[in-house]
């Protein structure tokens, strides 16, 4: 651990990490909880459940942005207050969302709502980084990613039982209690990591010169890169699963959470696993083995996906997002160790990274829906291959 460690820091690193976990959770919470939900909105907004789908997209977008915001912001004035100004956004837009009048509406507040809920996760990394090297970095990013993957294995199955038994209003006014409890954590727990003698005040010019920086180092792109393309994957099945679970296979909406939620729990396990190959293993070797697992599974999951049977696309499903962890969690911490000088803005494109291609890739399965799996899957494979693709061609200055 640093000998930076700020005085302030009272409780141990694992109450921290578990805080900070439960932070990042509002992205999932706030996507996985309404997916089963997608219907109702459509009926209630006088809409289709393809506009509904944009909401998605809006959301992820706001995810890039935010962090956009965010990097320079606590390079400059700390963690602390950014941090609590997120979760307050965050838990008024939810319980906007709940009187929105159309589906225009309700787009716009989806991504207010993501530029608060993405400061725990930008904000969080920083934090870890402001404390640990890189391998103590990658095991507690894992341990995070675990807290966090609480989130996708509850959200479905909490979301899809309050659409049935209340509406899809419930579930936003669920979000704002979540958001106001996490707010309290924050206040009472979380310090700030980053001493005023650390902060670093920079014009316009000077961000967007850092950025571009960081941009053209190999050891930062390459690792960013392959975790972006991971994550794609990921949110290629929260925009994809609704229609080819529930609208082609039939699968009734309490079922459906219990199915993305098997995805989930496999990411959890692999968290773990993670933490516990840090301990003999290198982050870039661990990421090797994962890529080429993950590769091979997303070959599998498209040649089956005309078989006609739900249990042959799951399986394969299963291990192309499950080996996240594996993969997200070593890539962040490889491309952030090595540019400390610059953690926030460093921690801010990684995310305007990561969840501007998961907003492309939400908008493209709208726009190629066909009426099979095949869009969700056929971009679930391309994700795998351009990780695994920018893992060989940044070799050298991964594992450097």
């Amino acid at each position: 651990m640093p000998a930076s460690l700020p005085p302030s820091l009272k409780q141990p690193p694992l109450a921290l990490t578990f805080i900070l976990g439960a932070l990042a959770t509002f992205a999932p919470f706030a996507i996985d909880m309404y997916l089963a939900g997608f219907a109702q909105i459509a009926t209630s907004l006088n809409t289709d459940i393809h506009h509904v789908q944009l909401s998605v997209s809006a959301f992820f977008f706001g995810l890039a942005i935010g962090q956009l915001l965010y990097g320079p912001l606590i390079d400059r004035v700390g963690r602390r207050v950014p941090l609590l100004i997120g979760i307050t956004v965050f838990s008024i837009s939810s319980l906007l969302l709940i009187v929105a009048p159309n589906i225009s509406v309700f787009i716009g507040l989806r991504f207010i709502q993501a530029l608060g809920g993405c400061a725990g996760i930008i904000i969080g990394r920083a934090i870890i980084h402001d404390l640990f090297e890189q391998r103590e970095a990658a095991r507690t990013l894992s341990l995070m990613m675990m807290v966090q993957g609480v989130g996708p294995i509850v959200a479905p199955v909490l979301g899809s039982y309050l659409v049935v038994i209340a509406n899809w209003q419930a579930i936003f006014i669920f979000l704002t209690g979540f958001a106001l409890l996490c707010l309290l954590m924050v206040l009472a727990k979380v310090p700030e990591t980053l001493t005023p003698e650390h902060r670093q005040k920079r014009t316009l010019r000077e961000i967007f010169s850092i950025f571009a920086h960081l941009l053209t180092q190999p050891s930062f792109i390459f690792p960013t890169l392959v975790g972006s393309f991971m994550l794609s994957n990921m949110f290629t099945f929260i925009a994809g699963s609704p229609y080819v679970f529930m609208e082609l296979y039939g699968v009734a909406q309490t079922h459906y959470g219990w199915l993305f939620a098997a995805n989930a729990a496999g990411m959890l396990i692999n968290g773990q696993l993670n933490r516990a190959l840090l301990k003999k293993f290198l982050p870039y070797q661990i990421m090797a083995i994962a890529l080429a697992v993950n590769l091979f599974s997303a070959l599998i999951l498209v040649a089956l996906t005309d078989s006609g049977s739900l249990w042959l696309l799951i399986l394969p499903l299963f291990f192309c997002l499950s080996l996240g962890p594996l993969i997200m969690a070593n890539a962040v911490a490889i491309a952030m160790s090595k540019h400390r000088t610059y953690l926030g803005m460093a921690s801010s494109l990684v995310g305007i990274l990561q969840y501007a291609f998961a907003g492309m890739v939400t908008v493209c399965i709208s726009l190629f829906h066909n009426g099979t799996a095949y869009p969700m899957t056929l971009f679930i494979l391309l994700g795998s291959v351009l990780a695994a693709g920018m893992f060989a061609l940044g070799w050298r200055a991964i594992k450097s």
